[in-house]
């Protein structure tokens, strides 16, 4: 029995319970295809217990589900048995972070909207030790690092195409000092001549904006249902993943990003900022 599940784990174990529940069957029909007890099935649709591949497939052709391309997907996610470099900080981080650099580590793309903030993917060592000394309740030397350091190494493992969206508020305000937001703009302009980058900037002088509470990351999976979008939370990171809601932000993102400066632009303005610094 798992003691905490990964939210790769925990995302294995809700696509099953949706694929049962589409299926009709119960817990107690779903045990007597597989000949287990049905507290075996609750443990695998908690994701406290896995799951073979077989009887993954077996489950899912019962499920009378024809979308080979999916199961091949659970089958991945069932099977895999990474022990990714997150791990380290197993113990000694909240498991939000662990969880933030697995859905990295198995991204197909990655879009970001922020408002306040810039994002921590793209953030200075200086920026990111800012915005964690500015956390209530205060954080030790010791856990400020710790976050720091695993910030850091997130941001060395990105290989998926970035997509960020970022208003001009999130850009003029002064995390840490007058140096440190230079820093940070100088960090960003490098960052958007990446290949895997595309950097744009909500104008202040936009008219009639409606997403200035919407800051998101949407992670994309290996096939659109698997996509999850990451909202921040005052204990952690939510984590949103019905077909719904991954509609209504996937929405919400084309319509901020139309609104926004093209990346040339864009990238006029902060070095705008940056000089007015």
């Amino acid at each position: 029995m798992r003691r905490e599940p990964t939210a790769r784990q925990l995302r294995l174990a809700t696509e099953l319970r949706r694929l049962r529940e589409a299926a009709g069957f119960t817990s107690r029909q779903a045990a007597a295809l597989l000949g287990v007890s049905p507290a075996q099935i609750t443990h695998i649709e908690s994701a406290l217990a896995g799951v073979s591949e077989q009887r993954l497939r077996r489950l899912a052709s019962h499920y009378a589900c024809t979308d080979e391309k999916f199961v091949d997907a659970l089958v991945a996610m069932a099977t895999d048995r990474t022990r990714g470099w997150w791990e380290e900080y197993r113990g000694l981080l909240p498991t939000s972070f662990l969880d933030l650099a697995e859905l990295d580590h198995h991204a197909t793309f990655v879009q970001d909207v922020a408002i306040l903030y810039v994002p921590g993917l793209l953030q200075t060592e200086d920026y990111a030790r800012a915005v964690f000394s500015s956390r209530l309740p205060e954080l030790t030397p010791e856990e400020l690092e710790l976050r720091v350091d695993h910030r850091l190494a997130r941001q060395s493992k990105v290989t998926f195409p970035h997509t960020v969206v970022i208003h001009e508020v999130a850009l003029r305000i002064r995390v840490g000092d007058r140096a440190t937001t230079r820093a940070q703009l100088g960090w960003l302009l490098e960052l958007a001549d990446a290949d895997r980058m595309t950097l744009r900037v909500i104008s202040l002088d936009l008219d009639g904006f409606a997403g200035a509470s919407s800051s998101m990351t949407y992670v994309g999976g290996t096939l659109p249902r698997l996509d999850t979008v990451v909202r921040d939370a005052p204990h952690g990171s939510l984590l949103l993943d019905s077909e719904a809601q991954l509609n209504s932000y996937r929405t919400r993102f084309r319509r901020i990003e139309a609104v926004s400066l093209e990346p040339d632009r864009s990238r006029e303005l902060i070095h705008q900022l940056a000089k007015e610094l």
